[in-house]
């Protein structure tokens, strides 16, 4: 090796060593929250702990599963923290030993279906999915089984499970639930139901007329509503499947301490009504209810076994495919 050559190794090597340095105290997170979400929660953390300098790096949730995945096949998962949009992803990262439990974690008042019982992840939200329809509708749709009768035929469209995390997991909650099951789908099916790429797509096509029903996550119904879109929002007093945004330490975290300080505020009053404040339904009821949901409100959230659901979602996404197309 030249003297030249050693000169450029050496200066590399202190480079990396000063970046490492540079960043040892920071928290790393890794999160699926859209960019102004996530941006409005690290500094509302950062402001909270000033101490604290938070590094993101923020993608759908797919794609940073793969990241991760890369990571752990590389023996160097980066990530402190996790704030991603489904607990059964969280479900596969616990049973994969890639969680750290948290027993510290302050759950008082939050929904039994946002939290995971052993304590590895713990919901921030309830993102709902519910029934949407036109106000230039004929029928006022009430229930999920409303959806399945004659006067629905070939007007109801949702968001493909293959594409939604929301829908694959009212997919298979509603294939595990014994009132609803394949059946469901199966008559839908034969009703004509439409499957699209997302929930956005559902709201465009029922808010245009396209289609006169949808079922779709609530807050984009909600807010379509409030700024002047014709469309109203159901909530079947069956139940509703939620999605709960959940937060959790890695096991391989290099910066715990500070890990934990970021779930203590994700499940704080405070971060609490942030997630108010950015027009979700909180995880705690406590805190208030979003400007969007009418006073009065009842919503019963499906009580979905997390474990149970997740090692079938793949087969059960792929039996959709079959049926609606991919």
């Amino acid at each position: 090796m030249t003297r030249s050559s050693l000169k450029m190794t050496t200066t590399a090597v202190a480079a990396v060593m000063f970046a490492q340095a540079a960043f040892a105290g920071d928290l790393m997170l890794y999160t699926s929250q859209p960019d102004a979400d996530a941006a409005e929660t690290v500094a509302a953390f950062q402001a909270a702990n000033p101490d604290v300098t938070v590094q993101v790096f923020r993608s759908g949730t797919s794609d940073l599963l793969s990241k991760l995945a890369a990571e752990f096949a590389a023996g160097a998962p980066q990530p402190d923290v996790l704030l991603i949009a489904d607990a059964v992803s969280m479900e596969t990262l616990k049973a994969d030993d890639r969680l750290m439990k948290y027993d510290g974690a302050n759950t008082e008042g939050f929904d039994a279906n946002a939290i995971d019982p052993d304590g590895y992840y713990f919901g921030s939200k309830l993102i709902t999915t519910g029934i949407m329809y036109n106000t230039a509708a004929a029928e006022k749709p009430a229930t999920w089984s409303d959806l399945t009768g004659d006067a629905y035929k070939n007007l109801v469209v949702m968001p493909s499970p293959l594409y939604s995390g929301a829908a694959a997991f009212l997919l298979s909650g509603f294939v595990e639930d014994p009132d609803l099951g394949w059946e469901f789908f199966e008559t839908m099916q034969a009703n004509g139901l439409t499957a699209v790429r997302g929930n956005g797509a559902v709201l465009k096509s029922v808010a245009s007329g396209e289609n006169a029903y949808g079922v779709v996550v609530d807050f984009l119904a909600m807010n379509a509503k409030k700024d002047g879109s014709p469309v109203e929002f159901v909530f079947p007093p069956e139940g509703v499947p939620a999605v709960t945004e959940p937060v959790a330490i890695m096991s391989s975290a290099k910066n715990v301490d500070d890990a934990q300080k970021f779930v203590d505020f994700i499940l704080s009053d405070d971060g609490q009504k942030l997630a108010l404040s950015q027009g979700y339904l909180p995880a705690k009821a406590s805190v208030g209810q979003p400007d969007w949901l009418p006073e009065g409100t009842s919503v019963k959230v499906m009580d979905i076994s997390v474990p149970t659901v997740s090692p079938k979602i793949a087969d059960n996404k792929k039996r959709f495919a079959d049926m609606f197309g991919g």
